[in-house]
């Protein structure tokens, strides 16, 4: 099932939780967090267990779009009032922000089993993405999460939080004159792309906040996608249909991968080929098929 794009919505605007379903993302994240000032997060906890509520048939949400919570941060008393209120109606996924150690993780898993027990789900379904790399204190400890002790069976993706990072260690910029990321994103934005690479999980890009400039949408998204990750943070319902389009693979890429797959199925013990003039290998197959998943 595609992740490409992922819609943040605000849980306590009526008017935009109407219109989340038909933005066509693959992933609508309803936001209880940073768009959700104090005294309307009880509101906003309502709201968006009644959303997920009424687009929990496929039929009122659509054979592939998503329903994921982003809850308050662990290290705050909101976390677990967050849970409490949504669980009952079932969320694909919750988003953890600012996540700084492995062990908030399983403090969340350990809820989540209690809660999806109570609800009457199956145990492990929900999904964790935490997003890593939102303070220096995070950007530190990534590596930890890549540790082969660290296991988590919920754990569905990593993301990563460039404006956060940024107010932590005072950054006036985050790209350079040309538009590329500077040394401090690049290498935390590395890093969370290797973390997911070595728990083989999906790496999502961070957002990119002027949602009006859609052409250097389609330009960061297109190399998000290059670099190897499998979808986009999105904050505006017009950015959706540009990041779906980046990271969609092309006619072209997919007969490429199909071809790579038959050539391995017509010679299943050979581990290396040759394809059109170019020397393929077990590496080349492995992002076929993955190519073709993401299709």
């Amino acid at each position: 099932m595609p992740t490409r794009s992922w819609l943040f919505v605000p849980g306590d605007s009526e008017r935009k939780l109407a219109k989340a379903a038909g933005a066509g993302a693959d992933v609508v994240v309803i936001d209880l967090e940073d768009a959700v000032a104090d005294p309307a997060k009880p509101k906003a906890r309502e709201q968006t267990r009644e959303w997920l509520g009424i687009h929990g048939a496929e039929v009122t949400a659509g054979p592939h779009m998503r329903r994921w919570v982003r809850i308050n941060a662990l290290d705050t008393p909101h976390w677990r009032g967050d849970l409490a209120a949504i669980m009952p109606a079932a969320p694909h996924g919750i988003v953890a922000p600012k996540v700084t150690l492995p062990e908030q993780l399983r403090a969340l898993a350990a809820e989540l089993y209690e809660l999806e027990q109570s609800a009457g789900l199956p145990s492990g379904e929900t999904a964790i993405m935490p997003m890593l790399g939102e303070s220096a204190a995070a950007a530190l400890a990534i590596p930890a999460f890549a540790d082969p002790g660290f296991i988590l069976n919920r754990l569905g993706a990593f993301g990563w939080g460039s404006e956060d990072l940024a107010r932590s260690v005072g950054a006036q910029r985050k790209r350079n004159e040309h538009g590329r990321w500077t040394d401090l994103f690049r290498h935390v934005r590395t890093q969370v792309l290797l973390a997911a690479g070595a728990k083989e999980v999906a790496a999502i890009e961070t957002v990119h906040a002027d949602f009006r400039d859609l052409d250097a949408l389609a330009r960061i998204a297109g190399e998000a996608c290059a670099d190897g990750f499998s979808g986009m943070l999105a904050i505006h319902p017009a950015q959706v249909p540009v990041i779906n389009e980046a990271f969609t693979p092309s006619e072209e890429q997919l007969a490429r991968a199909r071809a790579i797959v038959q050539a391995f199925e017509e010679r299943p013990d050979a581990g290396a080929l040759q394809l059109d003039g170019e020397m393929i290998e077990k590496p080349h197959l492995a992002q076929a098929r993955l190519l073709i998943s993401r299709s």
